[in-house]
């Protein structure tokens, strides 16, 4: 079983950040969370592995 990366692993980040912006820019709420969820589906599909999914949902899950 593999690891989840969690240390910096992005090329380009700080492009991809401002990539990801331009692509909500004029989007109301619903549109940005419906591209967040197109989003979400079409990486966990590219990733493929259903350990590594369920770390990264462990990972990203609020708490307080």
């Amino acid at each position: 079983m593999s690891d989840l990366i969690l240390t910096p692993n992005i090329n380009g980040a700080d492009d991809f950040y401002a990539e990801l912006l331009a692509a909500h820019e004029g989007l109301d709420k619903a549109q940005s969370d419906a591209l967040n969820a197109r989003l979400v589906l079409v990486l966990a599909n590219q990733i493929g592995d259903r350990a590594i999914l369920t770390q990264a949902i462990q990972a990203a899950a609020f708490k307080e």
